[in-house]
């Protein structure tokens, strides 16, 4: 399951589903923890409760040791990107909703949902939703939530993980030919 590529069940919405190791509360400081969130997403504070300001401090560069080239088309983003969003669902450990700011200013929304599984697994299933029909928005977000959730099984599983962008080209790849098919 965490090696599957996320899907677009319908139009202008990926999700993606990963077993992750628990409990569920680890999963939660991942999510809305500034210096965890930062390991696997963004720096950046949550405000925990209903309209709270949720931060997000990208430096993709600080997501692992290893060597990190930048692609040219994604050089903006070379010293980091900073935005904003708003909590519009919050129920530890189990759902977490915010909106996410979009460089052309429309917000699109993502939904955390963490389901108790088998053992001491835990289902995350995240869906990021309103992102429109423009297939290079999708393909770059699909590619970068893939590259990001591996980042962050690899942090709870206590492994370094590869470097950011090298990840997110070869998913762009894969996510553009699966573009194409739907």
């Amino acid at each position: 399951m965490n090696k599957q590529y996320g899907i677009f069940p319908e139009p202008g919405t990926i999700q993606f589903e990963r077993l992750l190791p628990g409990p569920a509360e680890r999963i939660w400081d991942y999510l809305t923890k500034s210096e965890l969130k930062a390991k696997w997403l963004s720096a950046g504070d949550v405000e925990p409760r209903l309209g709270g300001k949720v931060e997000f401090r990208f430096r993709h560069s600080d997501l692992s040791e290893a060597d990190d080239h930048i692609p040219e088309k994604y050089k903006h983003m070379e010293d980091g990107t900073y935005f904003e969003g708003r909590v519009t669902a919050w129920d530890p450990p189990r759902l977490l909703r915010y909106t996410w700011g979009e460089e052309s200013g429309e917000e699109s929304e993502v939904t955390y949902e963490l389901i108790p599984a088998t053992g001491n697994k835990v289902l995350l299933r995240l869906t990021h939703r309103r992102l429109g029909d423009d297939p290079a928005v999708l393909i770059s977000v699909a590619s970068g939530w893939h590259t990001h959730l591996g980042i962050l099984i690899d942090r709870l599983e206590g492994k370094e993980p590869d470097g950011f962008w090298p990840v997110h080209s070869r998913m762009e790849e894969v996510y553009k030919k699966q573009i194409q098919t739907i």
